[in-house]
């Protein structure tokens, strides 16, 4: 018998797919994750569950909660697009300013109603700024943290002043309870989202994990408002409103700061661009100079990056960019600074790694293993024909030390490439360190191109 279809052409009686559980988006973490993730949520619903028949919940509180509500969802509706350029700007550890309503319904209200604050702040901050760019996994489970904070940062106010609300938080042992609560909110809130990134990525650095120190300063300034919020709300509620426009300025000025650094990102590799880079290693260079300290820089591109391009498209061509800085970046320092100087070029300046013997084989050594690393690179991406993989790539890579091989960053930019040439004229996918007779420019474009067609990487 044939089954009838329904509106969105699935059969009668059954289960659309957003809501079969084998489809839902979490599934696709990482299993080690997995569990974790649903003993916060549920530890969290555990809690909430223990206070529902809770005593303490007043009218006052009541008017409490829905004031805090209404301006989260005001402050929501005022800088969604300032958040959705946020959001989207973002790959660290975002910071979210509605912090400052959900602390503040912590430290002042019953857990319970706190906890209602916070889960409906930022599920319509979810529905309004951050969807479908945050799946509905990740936004339960950050909401779960948030939960778990405010339910901490309460449990510590309650301890320390009982009946807070009454009393107020502005004198006596109020401001050292705030201080406790702001240290729990956010060592809960930050160390649970830190270790679910830790967890789930296969080689997290420290800024992935526990984001920029900008960052964690502003999530440290987003609760101090949030404390002075609560202060304020308890002595008189009429005076929260001025908390909202402090908010909105503040949200504008990492608006700003977040768009500075995005104008000076690449946009395929999320390395620093070509202008960025040289303004960043201006500083170093200059600093050694004046110091007497050392730096070294290296210089790489990519073999036959051209026939990638030409053979699969230029979206496999990004693909391999962002797979080839991948992992520069895995096999640098964390305060080295990694570049691209456009199409298939990148550079790495090496603060510290000095002109001596020890510094240069130090240099090769690292150059080397990327070297290594990239020729043994295997880059995967999903084509109409079916799952597409690259292999056969390669780097060339030409090095310089300061003061060595250049006195500022100019010639050892000018080394660092005659290296360059030098090892794509040796037959490429080589390391060269050091000045380098370039010989005359013909010369080389001709040598390169007819090496391009030599070899070009396999593709399965």
């Amino acid at each position: 018998m044939a089954s009838k279809a329904g509106a969105g052409g699935a059969p009668e009686g059954a289960i659309p797919g957003p809501w079969k559980i084998t489809r839902w988006a979490v599934w696709s973490v990482p299993s080690r994750v997995i569990l974790p993730v649903f003993l916060v949520e549920l530890t969290a619903l555990g809690l909430l569950l223990t206070h529902v028949t809770a005593p303490g919940i007043t009218t006052r509180s009541l008017i409490d909660a829905l004031t805090l509500t209404l301006l989260g969802v005001a402050h929501t509706e005022i800088a969604v697009r300032a958040e959705r350029v946020r959001r989207r700007v973002t790959e660290t550890p975002h910071v979210d300013l509605s912090s400052v309503w959900t602390f503040a319904g912590a430290v002042l209200l019953p857990p319970l109603l706190a906890a209602v604050v916070a889960v409906v702040v930022f599920t319509h901050l979810w529905w309004r700024a951050w969807r479908p760019r945050v799946p509905v996994y990740r936004q339960v489970f950050s909401t779960a943290t948030v939960v778990l904070a405010c339910q901490a940062a309460g449990a510590i106010v309650s301890y320390v002043v009982p009946h807070a609300r009454d009393v107020g938080l502005g004198a006596g042992a109020g401001p050292f309870a705030l201080v406790l609560a702001l240290l729990a909110y956010t060592t809960i809130n930050s160390g649970l989202i830190a270790g679910a990134i830790a967890v789930s990525s296969p080689k997290p650095t420290v800024v992935m994990v526990l984001g920029h120190w900008d960052e964690n300063a502003l999530e440290v300034a987003t609760l101090c408002l949030g404390g002075l919020t609560a202060v304020v709300l308890a002595f008189n509620p009429w005076l929260v409103v001025f908390v909202l426009p402090a908010l909105l300025v503040l949200h504008r000025a990492v608006l700003v700061r977040q768009l500075e650094e995005a104008a000076s990102t690449d946009g395929k590799t999320g390395l620093l661009n070509a202008a960025a880079w040289h303004a960043h290693a201006q500083r170093e260079v200059s600093r050694a100079v004046r110091q007497g300290g050392a730096a070294s820089l290296l210089i790489l591109d990519l073999d036959h990056f051209k026939s990638v391009n030409d053979r699969h498209g230029h979206l496999a061509g990004d693909k391999v960019l962002s797979a080839v800085a991948e992992t520069l970046r895995s096999e640098v320092r964390e305060n080295d600074l990694v570049g691209r100087f456009g199409g298939e070029e990148f550079v790495v300046l090496l603060p510290g790694v000095d002109d001596s013997d020890y510094g240069v084989a130090e240099l090769r050594l690292v150059a080397d293993r990327i070297r290594r690393r990239v020729e043994g690179m295997a880059v995967e991406m999903p084509t109409p024909d079916g799952p597409l993989t690259i292999t056969g790539l390669t780097v060339s890579i030409g090095g310089a030390a300061f003061p060595t091989d250049g006195s500022d960053l100019t010639r050892l930019l000018e080394t660092a490439d005659s290296a360059l040439y030098a090892a794509k004229r040796s037959g490429r996918n080589v390391v060269r360190l050091g000045a380098h007779a370039r010989g005359d420019r013909g010369d080389r474009t001709a040598r390169v191109s007819e090496l391009d067609e030599a070899e070009p990487p396999a593709a399965s």
